[in-house]
């Protein structure tokens, strides 16, 4: 029989909670770059405001069933290559911006940092 409590908190539904969150946390920060140029600055804060309450909807509790399983700074690394994997697609399919050599770079350095802060 499924325990609902081990599948609800699993390391997998942490990892999922975080990308869906950072997609909106991507779209808010970013997004209205492209949609809302045209329209005033306080404009584009309501909306990206309205979008960020379902990226803060899916990271609290993404983060507290992360912490059961990692600790803080691997919490945040985690987070941080979540949020380049996010990024990279939105920046080169969304905006349509150019594939930059610094992307590969920053992903390189990130790695290092994932070995550095799961290493025993």
């Amino acid at each position: 029989m499924i325990n609902v409590k081990e599948l609800l908190f699993h390391p997998i539904v942490f990892v999922m909670c975080l990308t869906a969150s950072n997609v909106f946390m991507t779209f808010a920060w970013y997004g209205h770059l492209k949609n809302l140029a045209d329209k005033p600055w306080w404009m584009a804060v309501l909306v990206s405001w309205g979008i960020a309450l379902f990226e803060y909807l899916l990271q609290v509790p993404g983060n507290r069933i992360g912490h059961l399983f990692f600790n803080l700074g691997q919490l945040k690394i985690i987070q941080e290559v979540i949020t380049l994997c996010v990024f990279v697609p939105f920046s080169l399919f969304y905006m349509h911006e150019s594939f930059k050599w610094n992307y590969l770079w920053a992903g390189l350095c990130l790695m290092g940092a994932v070995y550095f802060m799961f290493k025993s």
